[in-house]
């Protein structure tokens, strides 16, 4: 028997996630400049982290001998004042996916189901696997979550039904009555998992804490990765009421979230103006894409989140052209959308770059 034989099918059965192609790696396969470069693939955010973070960072980094605070008190304290829930209702994560996995270790096993959306993060399919979970998947007309179908997709054997809020890849919202709906008709049994990577970029955000507060079997998860421009640092966190929040805390690893990380992201919470300046810059630039789409006719999905996805009849062919310009954008064929390429946006001068270069291609073809 080879060593594969002997391993957890699941394991072996999982195909890796493929993030983004990173800039350092296309310099050297490709010859390039770094700085030559603009990443538009992974959903970052093009302003950097907040000046306050930096500076935090700056300080913890003279403790780095020390393990962090295990419990993450201050962080979870300031958490759970600016959201109006009990310190026991916070859990942090080494990033939001880590909230995925705390959620699959405590609640999925052979013959348990986990539901989500035809064009859902690939991750919850990836977590289902790995846990030998079924999956299932639910088609999401027009892009858009449709919680009715999912409700009635529920069997007793279903523990989690994620609903990423923007949805990535497609930015697509539902709205407060369906999600209001959807909550109140969840069987005891089922934990609601919604997704909220992209929280901070909507107007008038959905409110999904309330169910929290009200004990719900809601979990709602937000990231410092995205509008507070930590992806690096790896901090998520979840809200869940607390028998939810113990059974996570009790799956996680010990000092699962780093002391620099807690530092940066206790900082950016109090850095208003930086949030408002990124959110700013995002708003400018689904609109700079949106409008020059339209204008092509080309076919995009209006977005809530800060990327855009647009069709460009072969999105493979359209990565790796642009991929030789220096613009890096993510092909969508693993999210069984071939011909669609997903474009973060970028500051001002990368969104002109990366249009100009989609023009010279599309122009020719």
């Amino acid at each position: 028997m080879s060593i594969t034989g002997a391993a957890n099918q699941w394991v072996c059965d999982l195909v890796p996630y493929e993030p983004g192609k990173p800039i350092e790696e296309t310099a050297r396969e490709l010859g390039l400049q770094p700085e030559d470069i603009i990443k538009l693939a992974s959903n970052e955010n093009p302003l950097g982290p907040s000046p306050k973070a930096k500076e935090a960072m700056q300080v913890e980094i003279e403790r780095a001998h020390l393990y962090p605070d295990g419990g993450g008190y201050k962080l979870r304290k300031a958490l759970a004042e600016k959201h109006g829930v009990a310190f026991e209702n916070v859990v942090l994560g080494n990033g939001s996916n880590e909230i995925i996995e705390l959620l699959c270790h405590s609640f999925l096993k052979p013959g348990a189901a986990l539901i989500a959306a035809e064009h859902a993060f690939v991750v919850y399919k990836l977590m289902a696997t790995l846990f030998g979970a079924d999956y299932i998947e639910v088609p999401d007309p027009g892009f858009v979550h449709d919680l009715d179908a999912m409700a009635a997709a529920i069997t007793p054997e279903t523990r989690l039904v994620f609903i990423a809020n923007p949805n990535n890849p497609t930015g697509t919202l539902v709205g407060q009555e369906e999600i209001d709906r959807f909550v109140e008709a969840l069987p005891d049994h089922v934990v609601a998992v919604f997704d909220e990577a992209y929280y901070e970029f909507l107007p008038e955000p959905p409110d999904t804490i309330k169910h929290v507060q009200a004990g719900k079997n809601v979990v709602v998860m937000r990231t410092f990765s995205k509008a507070q421009g930590l992806s690096a640092l790896r901090i998520g966190y979840g809200m869940a009421p607390a028998p939810i929040a113990g059974l996570l805390n009790r799956a996680r690893q010990p000092f699962n979230a780093n002391a620099i990380a807690q530092a940066a992201a206790l900082a950016s919470i109090q850095d208003e103006e930086h949030i408002a300046a990124t959110v700013e810059n995002n708003a400018c630039g689904v609109t700079f894409y949106e409008s020059a789409f339209a204008e092509r006719g080309w076919e995009f999905v209006p977005s809530f989140a800060n990327f855009v996805l647009v069709n460009v009849g072969d999105g493979d062919e359209v990565f790796q052209s642009l991929l030789k310009k220096g613009v890096i954008v993510r092909a969508m064929r693993g999210y069984k959308l071939p011909g669609w390429v997903r474009i973060s946006i970028g500051t001002p001068e990368q969104n002109k770059r990366c249009l100009e270069e989609l023009d010279l291609l599309l122009s020719s073809s």
